[in-house]
């Protein structure tokens, strides 16, 4: 559940402000559908880090 919560959290930290534009003046933007597409990724690691977490208990 840590292991989860720390790839949610790492991800927030990084693609969040990247889609809002913090780094627009240095040319570095993230499209919505970008975004979009990180944040289903991110949900697919979490689901198989889960799995693969029950699988070792």
């Amino acid at each position: 559940m840590i292991q989860n919560l720390a790839w949610a959290t790492g991800y927030n930290i990084v693609a969040l402000p990247l889609a809002v534009g913090v780094l627009y003046n240095q040319g570095i933007v993230l499209s919505p559908a970008a975004g979009a597409v990180l944040m289903t990724v991110s949900t697919v690691v979490v689901a198989i880090n889960a799995s693969l977490l029950k699988v070792k208990s």
